[in-house]
């Protein structure tokens, strides 16, 4: 099988110590390609240093609702800077996320709808993040269309109505660890079936959200571990995994343009 982790974090200082033998552990598994998605200026520089000294490393650019406060103008024009880095894939992570409002709504949105005309300009794809917004995401996204528009939504966790607005408008669905998780990713399971397979990607969202039974014995979630994102999915599905896996990565490859 080949894969890919369409959406991780390698540049988080929790693998400063042992990033090379993370890097191993994906590769040794079977992994072609990582993402690294952008949160923020600095983030973002840091993703596209480690992609420069590593050929299966790509990268995004883009700041987070989380840090949709401290984005101004100077910030937007050294990203802009920044995407035109040959490694630079697509645009992200970037948002709502109405959970923890560590920026205010009003900014997040107005950050949100800056990138994303910043992304449409320059053609890239955009890795979205959505959490707790009531339909206020969506709204956005509709009122504010482009035809030529391509992007995933990031660690998908809605319910089948959004998941239907969200293939209507063209978009992949990232899946994470939470698919193997028994009670949290019950939702998740019975929607999976019904995603066309050429929407699909599968993504780690690392250091975060481990999956089973990588869960039962370390916190700390590594690009190796979407395999079992991979397998869980394929299982849900009634798919051959082998099938499945190629399928997942020539959506990768599409998506974000990796030859």
């Amino acid at each position: 099988m080949i894969f890919a982790d369409s959406h991780c974090h390698l540049d988080d200082k929790v693998y400063s110590k042992d990033r090379d033998a993370v890097l191993s552990r994906f590769r040794e598994a079977g992994g072609r390609a990582i993402m690294i998605a952008g949160i923020h200026e600095k983030s973002s520089r840091a993703a596209i240093r480690l992609a420069e000294t590593h050929e299966d490393i790509y990268t995004s650019v883009g700041v987070h609702p989380h840090d949709a406060a401290e984005c101004d103008a100077d910030t937007l024009t050294a990203l802009k800077k920044l995407a035109k880095h040959p490694k630079v894939k697509a645009w992200g992570e970037i948002g709502l996320d109405f959970n923890r409002m560590y920026s205010p709504k009003e900014v997040q949105e107005r950050i949100f709808l800056k990138q994303m005309e910043i992304a449409d300009t320059l053609g890239l794809p955009l890795i979205f993040h959505e959490r707790d917004t009531n339909g206020r995401f969506l709204e956005l996204l509709k009122r504010h269309p482009n035809p030529d528009r391509r992007g995933v939504v990031h660690c998908f966790s809605g319910t089948r109505q959004e998941l239907r607005q969200y293939l209507s408008l063209g978009f992949l669905i990232g899946v994470t660890g939470i698919l193997t998780i028994a009670s949290r990713g019950a939702d998740l399971r019975n929607l999976a079936v019904d995603i066309p397979p050429d929407r699909l990607l599968i993504e780690t969202d690392a250091p975060y959200l481990t999956p089973a039974p990588q869960k039962n014995k370390t916190r700390r979630n590594e690009p190796a571990f979407v395999l079992s994102v991979l397998l869980k999915l394929a299982e849900v599905r009634k798919e051959d995994p082998e099938a499945l896996s190629t399928i997942l990565w020539n959506n990768t490859c599409g998506l974000f343009g990796i030859k």
